[in-house]
């Protein structure tokens, strides 16, 4: 478009540069005189109609127009003004609509300044053959810059096309990554507030619950209420853990076996069901394996306390070179036939297969095993 401030340097030069030209040049005032009359309406056309152009558009025809007339009137001024097609072909593919209205109005000034040499050089057959030679080249000369220009300048327009698309795919990649994270994030922390805040509390209404019943019959005594606030205790250090976003508080004091022996211990204060613990570690678990199998203990301790009616329960780990097997087994009930797994279970195995695990159980009236298995190494 022809509305960008640098056409008016452009067209400064188009209406003071002839008239320089000529006055170096040393030609006849009528001539300079002439020469200045028609900057001065090209520069009035040039302003009048600048703000009105669009591509194609009337006022753009009239530009276009009015660029041939001044180019050529001014050749036949002087033929050495023939150079001012130098401004008037750019300008004509600048307001043209499309190649084709380009083309066409580059030769409206071939042929402007072609009369205009005809005016000024003569119609002698040597002079004729200039002038089409010289238009010829022009004219051939300012498609071929027209046609480069512009294919620059649609790839221009087609990288700046493509560079959006890719900056909004980019926007939405990482609103998609934001979102992904935000989920799993949240996931994260239901599996850990299910496994540990939600277990102690579920402990401590069952306590809470024995206690009642011991007020009524007389019987509380002072184990029971220590077993509340013991577990109490617990669930504020599992919560404070978890705010702090470190590792569990079990396993803070120790390492897997330890954490084990120490779960197995309160589970059998609180729930009478008898825990024997089997952690034969040989290859040195990753804290993050750890986490893993300790939250499926937990998890398949809670599920016998709600479910099983067991009174017998074992839990068992054993590591390889490359994995480490953790198996809780208790002697109750076992599932019912129209047995559906809860968030607890779904949320083990959605840890696991994080942590490239499995998870595994099996049940019949006496017998009920939930196996866990990890790769070590492979928990992070």
């Amino acid at each position: 478009m022809v509305t960008s401030r640098w056409w008016f340097a452009v067209l400064g030069g188009a209406t003071v540069g002839p008239v320089l030209l000529l006055v170096l040049l040393a030609a006849p005032p009528t001539a300079i005189t002439v020469a200045a009359g028609v900057g001065a309406g090209y520069a009035l056309v040039f302003l009048l109609t600048r703000t009105r152009v669009r591509e194609g558009n009337a006022a753009a025809i009239t530009l276009i127009a009015a660029t041939a007339l001044y180019a050529g009137a001014l050749t036949a001024v002087e033929p050495v003004l023939a150079i001012t097609q130098a401004i008037a072909y750019p300008i004509v593919w600048t307001a043209s609509c499309g190649i084709r209205q380009a083309i066409i109005g580059s030769g409206g000034v071939a042929l402007a300044a072609g009369a205009g040499f005809v005016v000024s050089l003569g119609t002698d057959g040597t002079a004729l053959a200039q002038t089409a030679l010289t238009q010829t080249l022009s004219f051939g000369f300012a498609v071929i810059m027209g046609l480069w220009i512009t294919r620059i300048a649609a790839l221009g327009d087609e990288k700046a096309r493509l560079l959006d698309e890719l900056t909004a795919a980019q926007s939405e990649l990482a609103a998609l990554h934001r979102d992904a994270g935000i989920t799993s994030e949240r996931a994260r922390l239901a599996r850990e507030v299910h496994d540990t805040v939600a277990q102690s509390l579920t402990g401590l209404v069952l306590l809470a619950q024995r206690a009642r019943r011991s007020h009524a019959s007389g019987a509380l005594d002072d184990d029971t209420l220590e077993l509340i606030e013991t577990g109490a205790r617990d669930a504020l250090a599992e919560t404070r853990a978890l705010v702090a976003a470190s590792a569990p508080v079990e396993l803070t004091q120790g390492g897997l076996s330890e954490a084990l022996s120490r779960l197995a211990a309160r589970f059998e204060r609180e729930t009478q069901i008898r825990v024997e613990v089997d952690a034969a570690i040989g290859t040195p678990l990753e804290r993050d394996a750890e986490v893993v199998l300790l939250r499926c203990a937990q998890e398949a301790l809670a599920n016998i306390r709600k479910h099983s009616g067991a009174s017998h329960a074992h839990v068992e780990v054993r590591t390889r070179a490359d994995a480490a097997t953790l198996v809780v087994s208790d002697d109750g009930r076992g599932f019912p036939d129209d047995w559906v797994p809860g968030f607890g279970l779904s949320g083990l195995r959605e840890r696991l297969a994080l942590a490239d695990g499995t998870l595994e159980h099996s049940s019949a009236a006496g017998r009920t095993a939930l196996t866990a298995t990890i790769r070590i190494g492979a928990a992070g």
